[in-house]
């Protein structure tokens, strides 16, 4: 196993056991809806420091969201809260934001809500590392139970001007996945994402988008259509509240929460550098399994995927190789594709030598080819009795020869 390997391994142990010792330690678990201050509180914070806000998610944690939104109105914070909340701290929108999501159908998803995805998260905090800090609340839009979803997800990220193969890749692979009943998470972006997520819509399986932007927004604007029907059917998400307008920086932001919602994380296509990589490399610092799929190595949209597979990740091609990788030990198994069947197999050893010495034209006597052959004489009847039945060999006036013909295979 290699050191990358051994790392997300224990990080992904860690998880386990930290969950686990959550449970044991009698800490309260989420059973009823959060109180309306609680989301109010959120819903300010959720605005008030552009994501990922390591040191604003510790400081809600140590005092809890309602004193923490009020502290930050106030200024009243630790300097690096200070650091990431002065700019925004004097806007306080939080019923409008809550308005305008119901507006959409959607809602404010908080840590203490039944729904938030507590075990799937609690990787963010075993890193260490300030870039992939838990989201302080999520806006939400659909009727998925995001901690259900997340208990079989897989993320099929990739390039957004990916390729015909890609494209049916990702349609394929996001299909099958979904037809076994494990959630899709991609980011609605133009190429691999929205081929991913109407794959999975296809068959009717559960699909998540996770956007850059607010929840009442579609991006990109073609697919104001897809993102409708994933709200009806799946669920958006995003962490950005109501109005926040698409950037660069929030693409790449966005891409932790992709990996962080899923099992494992199957790249499709991607350049060297890309989002996709990014996620990837997200999902194997949280302790995730990334897969990759090959492409053709004359494609620069699959040269971030060839490397990634040189890095450790998992080279897979088809969706039951992918759920054999995330899903239930010795349940979700890859069973071997179909292989082409030649009219040889089958044959043992001596029938193999005996077929090869058979010539195409001239027929020839058992004793040519037992010299040809090289095996007993005994041997070479019952190989053309055999060979004889399986349409491999033809006998003619005491003699024997390939048939000019090829009978079908028999049985």
């Amino acid at each position: 196993m290699s050191e990358r390997a051994s790392e997300s391994s224990a990080l992904g142990e860690r998880a386990s056991e930290s969950s686990a010792l959550s449970e044991r330690a009698g800490e309260p678990r989420c059973t009823a809806a959060p109180a309306p201050e609680v989301l109010l509180a959120r819903a300010y914070l959720s605005r008030v420091a552009e994501p990922p806000a390591a040191a604003l998610v510790r400081f809600v944690e140590q005092v809890g969201p309602v004193e923490a939104a009020a502290r930050v109105r106030r200024g009243a914070v630790p300097e690096q809260v200070a650091g990431v909340t002065a700019a925004r701290r004097a806007v306080d929108r939080a019923e409008a934001d809550l308005a305008a999501a119901e507006a959409v159908g959607g809602r404010l998803l908080v840590p203490e809500d039944p729904d938030w995805p507590t075990w799937a998260f609690a990787a963010f905090a075993l890193t260490g590392d300030p870039e992939l800090a838990p989201p302080v609340a999520l806006w939400t839009r659909g009727p998925g139970r995001l901690a259900q979803l997340c208990e079989r997800a897989v993320a099929v990220v990739g390039a957004r001007a990916a390729t015909g193969y890609g494209v049916h890749v990702a349609g394929e692979v996001a299909a099958g996945l979904a037809d076994r009943g494990h959630a899709v998470i991609s980011g609605a972006a133009i190429g691999v994402d929205g081929a991913a997520h109407r794959g999975a819509l296809a068959v009717e399986g559960p699909t998540v988008a996770v956007l850059a932007c607010g929840v009442d927004r579609a991006y990109p604007a073609s697919h104001t259509a897809l993102l409708r029907r994933i709200g009806e059917v799946g669920l958006v998400a995003t962490e950005y509240p109501p109005g926040a307008v698409p950037a660069r920086h929030r693409f790449l932001v966005r891409n932790r929460l992709l990996a962080g919602m899923a099992e494992g994380t199957l790249v499709v296509e991607a350049g060297v550098r890309s989002g996709a990589q990014r996620t990837a490399a997200d999902a194997r610092a949280l302790g995730r399994l990334v897969m990759a799929v090959p492409g053709p190595v004359t494609s620069g949209m699959s040269a971030g995927c060839h490397e990634l597979i040189r890095a450790g990740a998992l080279l897979v091609a088809r969706a039951e190789e992918v759920l054999e990788a995330v899903g239930r030990l010795g349940i979700d198994l890859a069973t071997a594709p179909a292989r082409p069947l030649r009219p040889t197999d089958g044959l043992d050893a001596v029938q193999t030598l005996v077929y090869d010495a058979l010539p195409a034209r001239a027929a020839r006597d058992t004793r040519w080819l037992t010299i040809e052959a090289g095996v007993p004489a005994g041997a070479v009847r019952p190989a053309l009795v055999e060979l004889e039945r399986r349409g491999l060999a033809e006998y003619r006036d005491g003699r024997w020869q390939r048939p000019s013909r090829r009978r079908p295979l028999e049985g």
